[in-house]
């Protein structure tokens, strides 16, 4: 039975792995395809997959639309995209528009962050932030020995109103080995008791040993769901931004930064997918429904990843394309094309070169990711 729950996990995560691979990629091509048309660059192939191509599919407005053996995302290719000789190509363009094609992937992967987390909290709901809520406790705290549990709401803290977890932490700290009273609400039933911070635990696990949030309500609508998804769309390309400057501060762990390939990219959908599975069958028997949170949570986060990554000033990505483009969009003077598509050609050899090795590095020391 455990074997035939493993064998359907895996299928169900080859699956999806190669399904949301190519959406994300595609969409990003997507992108550039658009705006290239809607500004009247000619594009002469939209592949779905990587070559080698199987067969075209069909023709429109010029550009041949093709199906090729690789099913892991797919390409697009103007017209004379390094040649400015080429009229009506990408390179001929003016450089405002050829910002705007290269912007338009990224953002199109952005806008995919958006769309993932507004069907993920119509799932879950949507952080109430009028309320402060315990989500964990752990069981060896004074929490715990006060009788505070898990999905209790705080109204007040030493006879203080409370909507952050950061007014609470402020309290907490000043009340150290102190009895610190609290007005819990627990399933609409006001709740007074009295926990003594201690000084003595560790920082990491907390004074109280309790996890806040805020608690999750229905959305009215999936309208209002956009709101908060634009902002954590925008909060997790801050975090991947952000990420190389906190490991050098040592506030987060070289593992945390690590690229990882195809392989690593599997397995955190195996992962998720188990996680979902795990869960579906309860969920399912007590509310007729069938989540798929980790699932979604790990797609919204690799179409932003890939719309950062490809905003990055390097060499043969969209962000190191971009930084040719805006001198002369400052100064009015054009980049030699010969020496940018030199150090486009040498930028995208170190980038396969990289990849390469970090998906090699996935088999020989597999990065040890583990889903919250």
């Amino acid at each position: 039975m455990q074997r035939h729950s493993t064998m359907t996990i895996s299928f169900l995560s080859g699956i999806l792995f190669v399904l949301v691979f190519a959406v994300v990629v595609l969409i990003h091509e997507f992108g550039h395809f658009l705006v290239a048309r809607l500004f009247g660059v000619e594009v002469e192939e939209f592949g779905i997959g990587i070559p080698p191509r199987i067969l075209t599919l069909f023709h429109w407005k010029g550009t041949a639309f093709t199906l090729n053996w690789l099913p892991f995302g797919g390409f697009v290719r103007p017209k004379g995209e390094n040649d400015p000789s080429v009229p009506g190509g990408l390179a001929a363009s003016p450089a405002g528009v050829r910002l705007a094609v290269l912007l338009a992937g990224p953002v199109m992967n952005l806008l995919l962050g958006v769309l993932v987390y507004s069907i993920l909290f119509s799932q879950i709901g949507i952080p109430d932030f009028d309320h402060l809520v315990i989500s964990e406790v752990d069981p060896n705290s004074p929490a715990a020995s006060a009788g505070i549990r898990e999905g209790d709401i705080v109204l007040k803290a030493a006879g203080q109103m409370v909507h952050t977890p950061d007014e609470l932490r402020e309290i907490i700290l000043a009340h150290l080995d102190q009895p610190l009273p609290l007005t819990v609400e627990r399933e609409g039933e006001i709740i007074e008791l009295t926990a003594t911070p201690s000084s003595k635990r560790p920082e990491e696990i907390g004074a109280l040993g309790i996890v806040m949030g805020y608690p999750l309500v229905p959305p009215p609508s999936w309208l209002s769901t956009l709101p908060i998804s634009v902002d954590a769309t925008i909060q997790q390309a801050y975090t991947l931004v952000a990420l190389p400057a906190r490991i050098l501060r040592g506030t987060a762990s070289p593992e945390e930064g690590r690229l990882i390939g195809l392989k690593g990219i599997w397995d955190i959908f195996r992962q998720a997918v188990g996680r979902d599975v795990e869960s579906r069958a309860v969920s399912a028997a007590a509310t007729g429904e069938e989540p798929t949170h980790f699932t979604l949570n790990l797609i919204a986060m690799l179409t932003i990843t890939l719309g950062v990554f490809n905003l990055v000033p390097l060499p043969a990505l969209d962000g190191g394309r971009i930084l040719f483009v805006l001198p002369e969009i400052v100064f009015r003077k054009r980049v030699p094309p010969r020496f940018e598509n030199v150090v486009h050609a040498i930028g995208l050899a170190l980038l396969l070169a990289l990849m390469l090795y970090i998906n090699v590095m996935d088999f020989i020391n597999p990065a040890q990711i583990t889903l919250p």
